[in-house]
């Protein structure tokens, strides 16, 4: 079954741009940048391979929008974005150079300033490394990280609390192996509760990678902590990202989490700044 055509603002210009020059064809990416296929400059709009047309009105309109990505359709565009009845939030793809990030309530959950969504994924699952064996992904987001766990764990349990987050990864062309890889299990539900369900020992690598604070204190709680620790084998490693070390918020939330989890049994615990987060050995 052919994927649809994901595009952005940056696709939009390329090819309103090229029309500009009158150029016949121009090469443009359906899927916000992991490939390129050469596309027909028509009179009608921008001509995919398989016959897929983008109206330069919608060209247009979609090149307007920097903070919004679009499905094209069947010949008509529509902005991917959902509002969550579970959490009355409204949720959105949007792009960036490289990989798009989630945006919650307008919040980007990844950091873009100085690099990349996926850049910024490699940096936190880098902090665990290597990973082996069995890995708990706390927040399955877009499934970044747990697409990365994947290359090299034996199996990734990855927990994601709201369906509608979900239903915007699905139409994610960089979150496509997140639904393909038979090393990924989903499952629905409040990490919080879902932990308790896994036997002592269950994992060697944990990554919690929440939403900020005051979205989950619940999942800063040593309560939280103590499950985490339960569940990770002797010698597995915890990363926890808790945001940007310069900030003086976040430098508050890093203290208190950092003696809570010293609170859960975790004794050694190293401060990643590259990863804006820490490592908790067990």
């Amino acid at each position: 079954m052919p994927q649809p055509i994901v595009l952005s603002f940056i696709q939009a210009k390329q090819l309103l741009k090229a029309r500009a020059a009158k150029a016949e064809t121009a090469l443009a990416s359906p899927d916000l940048g992991i490939s390129m296929v050469e596309v027909t400059i028509a009179d009608s709009g921008a001509i995919f391979p398989g016959g897929e047309c983008l109206s330069w009105d919608d060209a247009t309109t979609i090149a307007a929008e920097e903070t919004r990505c679009f499905v094209l359709e069947h010949g008509r565009i529509k902005p991917i974005q959902i509002y969550s009845e579970e959490t009355d939030r409204f949720y959105s793809l949007m792009p960036t150079e490289g990989a798009p990030t989630l945006l919650i309530s307008g919040i980007p959950m990844h950091r873009i300033k100085g690099t990349d969504p996926y850049k910024d994924t490699l940096s936190k699952v880098r902090t665990i490394a290597p990973i082996r064996g069995r890995v708990l992904d706390t927040a399955t987001g877009l499934g970044y990280t747990a697409i990365e766990e994947a290359k090299t764990a034996e199996q990734v349990i990855t927990v994601e609390f709201d369906p509608a987050a979900l239903e915007i990864a699905r139409l994610n062309p960089w979150s496509r192996r997140l639904f393909d890889n038979p090393t990924i299990e989903q499952r629905i539900g409040d990490v919080f509760d879902v932990v308790q369900d896994f036997a002592d020992g269950s994992f060697s690598c944990i990554l919690h990678d929440p939403p900020m604070f005051s979205l989950a204190g619940q999942l800063y709680s040593g309560e939280f902590y103590r499950q985490l620790y339960r569940v990770l084998k002797r010698g597995g490693r915890l990363f926890h990202y808790i945001g940007d070390p310069s900030n003086t918020s976040a430098a508050t939330v890093t203290r208190g989490a950092v003696r809570r989890l010293q609170e859960a049994g975790f004794t050694r615990i190293v401060r990643r700044p590259e990863a804006f987060g820490v490592v908790a050995y067990k």
